[in-house]
């Protein structure tokens, strides 16, 4: 069985609706409703000691991209995030924990590509991780923990959204 993720919140390279879009709170000019989507994954291979879930921005004018959503530490045991886990008041299961993004701050935060810009895709991979822990914190940074999935990835899946304004 292959490892795959889907999505009650959209479908794989559809746009993503506003309740998923960055809040006018953040300032940048968006106004959705900055509640991160429900994710499912299944087939993760043998050797899967948890979880990990980013969602990232290739197309963001940075030359390095955009991160939006951390998640590692997810247990083993879970293949399901609901919608709104990645907020401050989400529920994540236990044990799991997010890090910081690149809007400074743990916790999911939506996507607000520039005004005019051409659609964005907005990449959601979950990793099966051969270990229980990866040695991060809340406040280690999207590059530190791609590192470390790096060396402790066993499969990925992913399914991408796409948002423009």
């Amino acid at each position: 069985m292959a490892f795959t993720v889907i999505s009650n919140s959209f479908k794989d390279g559809d746009y993503l609706p506003t309740p998923f879009i960055l809040s006018a709170d953040f300032g940048f000019g968006c106004a959705g409703g900055n509640k991160s989507p429900h994710l499912k994954w299944s087939g993760a291979p043998e050797g899967t000691k948890s979880f990990a879930l980013t969602c990232y921005d290739p197309d963001a004018p940075t030359g390095s991209g955009f991160w939006h959503w951390l998640v590692v530490n997810i247990p083993a045991n879970v293949s399901e995030l609901a919608e709104g886990a990645g907020g401050t008041d989400g529920k994540l299961p236990a044990g799991a924990l997010q890090t910081r993004t690149d809007y400074g701050a743990p916790g999911y935060g939506g996507p607000c590509p520039p005004e005019g810009d051409h659609p964005h895709r907005y990449l959601f991979t979950v990793f099966a991780v051969k270990t229980d822990k990866l040695p991060v914190s809340a406040d280690t940074s999207a590059a530190v923990v791609g590192f470390n999935l790096h060396f402790n990835t066993l499969a990925k899946a992913q399914i991408m959204g796409l948002f423009k304004r």
